[in-house]
């Protein structure tokens, strides 16, 4: 584990492995270096490139400043960013990908990028139930009601009520998630006004206007269509960009089917 700091003094964790082109992972929700797919996709890429996985603001042994504001994460990601020679490729999911894009349309020179499914529910393809659930997930936060939080977030995502029921009995999971549910605002306030099925906001827009790069926005087969089409708008907005479905693929996308994505598009970079 190496540590760095953000502009505003708060230390951040990460790990580097492997050798070669400079790529970084950028997590989605409750994800970060000891849960989540990335520590598993890194090892998988590492033989190609240098891999870079860290633990976002406010997610275990990474500081958590307050008060929190979107500008901070995109100030974290230039300092990781920093930690490597060069540009790096970048690859981001879920919510991940909306910090990846305000971090670009702010500055953050990468090489080349991949993003995958951002929560984008956009014209009319999706509305979350409930349209106020970012308020309401605010407000348990507030209260301390971490529980509540988590399950009304895995509700909205599509989680089944046994599932998280199955869940909150798991001990390598729940913990986890709970330990990190303050940082679903954090998430939640990165996705702007995403979350009410009207079109790309404005602010999105010139973020995806502002990409200069090589970049793949991909779905998975399996998922819902309003996925397909939020990587679709994507895929419109950036200017060059591609859009690919990995087939029997869903959100959770394993890593024995994005790796050879990933290295396929990154390795086009010479």
């Amino acid at each position: 584990m190496s540590i760095t700091h953000s502009a505003d003094g708060t230390t951040l964790t990460y790990e580097k492995l492997g050798s070669g082109p400079s790529l970084i992972l950028v997590d989605g929700a409750f994800c970060r270096r000891g849960f989540g797919p990335m520590a598993a996709l890194a090892k998988a890429l590492a033989p190609r490139f240098t891999v870079v996985i860290y633990d976002r603001r406010g997610r275990d042994e990474s500081g958590d400043t307050a008060p929190y504001d979107p500008a901070r994460e995109i100030e974290d990601l230039a300092a990781i960013v920093a930690c490597v020679d060069g540009p790096p490729h970048l690859y981001a999911i879920s919510s991940g990908v909306a910090l990846t894009l305000r971090a670009i349309g702010a500055g953050l020179p990468v090489r080349r990028l991949v993003l995958y499914e951002a929560p984008f529910a956009l014209d009319g393809t999706h509305v979350p139930d409930p349209p106020d659930y970012r308020e309401r997930i605010s407000s348990l936060l507030a209260a301390g009601d971490r529980d509540s939080a988590v399950k009304l977030f895995m509700r909205v995502v599509g989680v089944p009520a046994f599932g998280i029921f199955v869940m909150r009995w798991m001990p390598n999971v729940w913990p986890k998630l709970r330990a990190v549910a303050h940082t679903l605002a954090y998430d939640l306030a990165l996705l702007g006004d995403t979350q009410r099925g009207g079109p790309l906001p404005d602010d999105l827009v010139a973020a995806c206007a502002a990409v200069s790069v090589p970049t793949l926005s991909a779905a998975g087969g399996k998922s819902p269509p309003w996925m397909h089409h939020s990587a679709e708008v994507l895929a419109r907005a950036i200017p060059g960009a591609v859009h690919e479905l990995i087939p029997g693929q869903d959100h959770n996308i394993g890593t024995k089917a994005i790796a050879p994505v990933l290295e396929r598009f990154f390795a086009a970079a010479g």
